[in-house]
């Protein structure tokens, strides 16, 4: 049961990932488009700001490796947080119904 939780914790946390990075466009293609642009924009600050942390624990735990589900865990933990403040600051006072 534990191996089952973990892959449905993990699938969640993606697409819960790819939700916090959703951009709104004015069809769905833009909106595809967007999504996947703001995802190309933040993935190398994401991905580094993990390697720091997966280093740093893998050094307090005297070498031992991060197994890679747990990357990604924090890959999409840190990318989830990064895609709220990004669209918390580009959506500030900015009327989505274009009146």
């Amino acid at each position: 049961m534990q191996d089952l939780r973990s892959k449905i914790t993990f699938s969640v946390s993606a697409v819960l990932y790819v939700v916090f990075n959703t951009r709104i466009g004015g069809s769905a293609i833009e909106t595809l488009k967007e999504t996947l642009w703001q995802i190309v924009q933040t993935a190398p600050f994401v991905a580094g700001i993990t390697y720091f942390i997966v280093a740093l624990l893998q050094y307090m735990a005297g070498g031992d490796k991060v197994p890679w589900d747990r990357r990604l865990r924090l890959f999409f933990a840190i990318g989830i947080i990064a895609g709220l403040i990004y669209g918390i600051y580009e959506y500030a006072g900015v009327d989505l119904t274009g009146r």
